[in-house]
């Protein structure tokens, strides 16, 4: 069954006053005018869903993946000309580039469902938050959701320390505060690790003015949820 979601509404008033609150962040610029709006508008009509309903397809669509049970929903070729015409995802990922981790696949959807970002150590970069911001406010995206991984390599490199070669350094700095904020707790070391890393940057897409405001409005979720590279369960840590 094909599911439908709603369009944002995007007046230009409405436009604006976003745009005041997310100069910070560079998310909404001149760049963003009513022709990439228009360009939106062009997605097919779409019925209501909540935050909570967001979610919840998603948790649903995992468990399908982990019982091998996937519907493998809006992969059809009729459901590539229907978003061709432009998109209205449901939800966001902010997931690790791992490869065992790929958000369609195990969250069991389809093309125009997700909204994904995917960086090595899921981290919150400006160039992230920015992106999430636009799937959020532009393009009606319900939830956010934050996926770090069982034996995390970028986490476990922090964790470790050294040099490192080229820019892989930029990821591990950004990984260093989640690694001494989780030292002293029981138990695996990086599993603690990659999950106080997924709080840190739940925290960080919180502190975004124009994600804050979907939140406070109630139309925008954020969540951290952890991946079990075993057994492909997905679990909500924040």
């Amino acid at each position: 069954m094909s599911r439908q979601y709603p369009q944002i509404n995007l007046s230009r008033r409405g436009l604006l006053k976003f745009s005041a609150g997310a100069i910070g962040t560079g998310v909404l610029t001149a760049g963003l005018n009513s022709n990439l709006l228009a360009d939106e508008n062009k997605a097919p009509a779409e019925d209501d869903i909540t935050p909570d309903k967001a979610l919840q397809e998603l948790l649903d669509g995992n468990e399908r993946f982990v019982q091998t049970k996937r519907k493998n929903p809006h992969q059809t070729h009729s459901r590539l000309v229907e978003v061709a015409k432009g998109q209205k995802p449901f939800a966001s990922i902010l997931g690790c580039a791992d490869s065992r981790v790929p958000s369609e696949i195990v969250f069991d959807q389809g093309l125009g469902d997700l909204f994904v970002c995917r960086v090595a150590g899921n981290i919150a970069t400006r160039e992230e938050i920015g992106s999430l911001e636009f799937g959020s406010l532009v393009l009606g995206s319900k939830v956010i959701v934050v996926v770090g991984h069982e034996r995390c390599g970028a986490v476990s490199a922090a964790l470790k320390g050294g040099e490192v070669p080229g820019q892989i350094g930029s990821l591990i700095e950004a990984i260093k505060p989640s690694v001494e904020s989780s030292k002293g707790q029981s138990g695996d070391k990086l599993e603690n690790a990659c999950k106080a890393n997924i709080l840190t940057q739940v925290k960080k897409l919180k502190s975004s003015p124009v994600l804050s405001e979907l939140i406070n409005a109630e139309k925008l979720k954020i969540v951290g949820a952890y991946y079990d590279l075993d057994t492909g369960k997905i679990s909500i840590v924040a």
